[in-house]
């Protein structure tokens, strides 16, 4: 007779993921072909534009992914999945080491809180960065979903990335 026994284990949800991740943006990886959403947060699209301290413009998108890909470099990395978007993408809080990206991201104002699905669990590194004037919060711009909204309303990336726009900060 064959008897089964189950202990308890601590098991990985479907969606954890871990491995040598990619970059597609500020707020999104790929690990082993699973694109990752990072947990929270909303970096700037690859076109959108920001307003350095003089006022001068910046590909503020292609920083934040720049350095997030610094920081990964070929180090691994472990996502633990939260929730799924609309599009089926895994959302997870995401880390090397014992270092969060996004709470990296956003304390360095290269990411912002994105209150509406992080319930301000970036808030204070957000903060963190405003009080420093660290990275965006250096200068001006739109946030993400705002110039995402005009975007997809037929707007122009530079058109888009002005103050003005609506969302500017």
């Amino acid at each position: 007779m064959l008897v089964i026994v189950a202990t308890p284990v601590d098991r990985a949800r479907a969606g954890d993921v871990a491995g040598q991740a990619s970059v597609i943006d500020g707020d999104t990886i790929e690990i082993h072909g699973t694109r990752v959403r990072l947990y929270g947060i909303d970096a700037p699209e690859h076109d959108q534009l920001c307003r350095d301290r003089r006022g001068g413009h910046y590909r503020c998108g292609q920083v934040a992914a720049n350095a997030l890909g610094a920081l990964i470099g070929r180090q691994a990395v472990a996502c633990v999945e939260v929730d799924r978007d609309r599009y089926g993408r895994s959302v997870a809080v995401c880390s090397v080491g014992k270092v969060d990206l996004a709470d990296w991201l956003v304390r360095g104002g290269l990411a912002i809180d994105w209150p509406r699905y992080s319930k301000g669990d970036y808030a204070s590194a957000e903060a963190e960065a405003r009080g420093k004037q660290s990275g965006m919060w250096s200068g001006r711009f739109v946030v993400p979903w705002r110039y995402r909204q005009c975007i997809g309303a037929g707007g122009r990336p530079n058109a888009c990335s002005v103050e003005g726009a609506s969302g500017e900060r």
